[in-house]
């Protein structure tokens, strides 16, 4: 009998992928599932990096978009400081 340790190990199926990206796919349930398959002992190897590749990707973005956000935010706010006189 294959013990946990072992079968955390194996390549997942394509079954296996296939659930997991219909999880991925419901809202809020899935980025709460990222954390669980990413830190979560029980979980397959393939699957706890794929997740924590994933968290690591919506986090650099996410530090993009709030980076833009800011860049943006402090132009137009100092475009429209200058329209004060008309």
């Amino acid at each position: 009998m294959e013990t946990i340790q072992d079968q955390n190990l194996k390549p997942m199926s394509v079954k296996d992928w296939v659930i997991t990206l219909l999880i991925m796919a419901i809202p809020l349930v899935g980025f709460i599932m990222l954390f669980v398959y990413a830190f979560g002992s029980n979980e397959n190897i393939n699957k706890q990096n794929w997740a924590k590749a994933q968290l690591l990707v919506a986090a650099i973005v996410l530090g993009f978009v709030l980076l833009l956000f800011m860049i943006f935010g402090a132009f137009f706010a100092s475009s429209f400081s200058g329209m004060q006189h008309y």
